[in-house]
C-alpha cells in the first residue's frame, strides 16, 4: 500500500529536497508552505516524474487558525498520514541578545515552535486513529549548543529537541514513533534568509568548506523512515566532514 507524508516549508531547500525523495521512492504528498505557486510548481512536476498523488496546502504554520483549518480539509484519502515532517524554520539575523529585534524573535518563536506544534496537534490525532504513524521534527545542532549572538535561534532548536523528547514519551503507547534529526551547516536559503537577502553575507557562511546539501538531509530523513517497525531512532545530528561544532570548522 502507498504510504502518505506530510511535509512542513516543502517550496525549497529540506522540504523540497524532502518532497522529492519521498517522491521517488513512491509515497504520496502532502506538501505545505506559504508560497501557493511554488507548491503548484513542485506538485506538477514531481505528478509527471514520478505517477504519484500530491495535494497542496499553502498556509503560514505561524497561523493556528489556517493551520486547524488547512488540516480539517482532508479527505478520508488523505487523513492516512504515514509520516509528518516538521521541516518549516527559520533564523533571522545574527545579532547579541541586547540588540535584537523583537520582530525578529517572534518570527523565529513563532514558526520553529509555535508552529511546529500547530502542526503537530492537528496531525497526532489523525495518527492516533490510524493506529501509527512517524513524526520527523528538523532541529539544528543549534539545539545542542549554543554559539555567539545565536541567543533565541539556538533557544528555539533547544526547544525543538526537548519537545522531540516529550512527543516520544507522551506518543509511546500509541505506537507513534518520534525523530529528530538535528542538522549542522546546510547550505540552503537558511542563511539567504537569516541576512535578510544579504546574498554576500548568505555565500561567506559557506566559503572555504563543502557545507551539507538538502539532498543529504532528505537522505537522512528517508533513512530513519525506512527502518522496521520496532525500530526507532531517537536523534540523529549530522554535519558536514569540514564542521566539528557549532563554532569549529576546517576551512581552505
Amino acid at each position: 500500500m502507498t504510504k502518505t507524508i506530510f511535509i512542513t516549508g516543502a517550496t525549497s531547500g529540506i522540504g523540497k529536497a524532502c518532497a522529492v525523495k519521498f517522491a521517488q521512492n513512491n509515497y504520496n504528498l502532502i506538501i505545505t508552505g506559504r508560497r501557493q505557486e511554488r507548491l503548484t510548481e513542485l506538485a506538477n512536476k514531481l505528478i509527471s516524474t514520478y505517477s504519484i498523488k500530491v495535494l497542496t496546502l499553502a498556509f503560514d504554520v505561524r497561523d493556528k487558525d489556517a493551520v486547524a483549518k488547512a488540516i480539517s480539509t482532508l479527505t478520508e484519502e488523505w487523513k492516512k498520514i504515514d509520516i509528518l515532517v516538521n521541516n518549516a524554520g527559520l533564523a533571522v539575523e545574527l545579532l547579541p541578545v541586547n540588540k535584537g529585534l523583537l520582530d525578529d524573535w517572534e518570527r523565529m518563536i513563532d514558526t520553529n515552535i509555535k508552529g511546529l506544534l500547530y502542526v503537530s496537534h492537528n496531525i497526532i490525532p489523525l495518527m492516533i486513529e490510524n493506529g501509527c504513524g512517524h513524526i520527523i521534527n528538523i532541529g539544528s545542532i543549534a539545539g545542542k549548543e549554543v554559539y555567539p549572538n545565536g541567543n533565541v535561534y539556538c533557544a528555539t532548536k533547544h526547544a525543538v529537541d526537548a519537545l522531540t523528547k516529550a512527543m516520544r514519551m507522551d506518543l509511546l503507547s500509541y505506537g507513534i514513533k518520534v525523530t529528530q534529526i538535528a542538522p549542522g551547516a546546510v547550505e540552503t536559503e537558511f542563511s539567504l534568509v537569516r541576512f535578510k537577502g544579504d546574498a554576500t553575507k548568505a555565500k561567506n557562511v559557506y566559503k572555504g568548506y563543502t557545507p551539507l546539501n538538502a539532498e543529504d538531509i532528505a537522505d537522512a530523513v528517508y533513512y530513519v523512515s525506512s527502518l522496521p517497525s520496532h525500530v526507532n531512532i531517537n536523534d540523529l545530528n549530522i554535519m558536514p566532514l569540514a564542521q566539528a561544532s557549532t563554532m569549529i570548522f576546517n576551512k581552505k
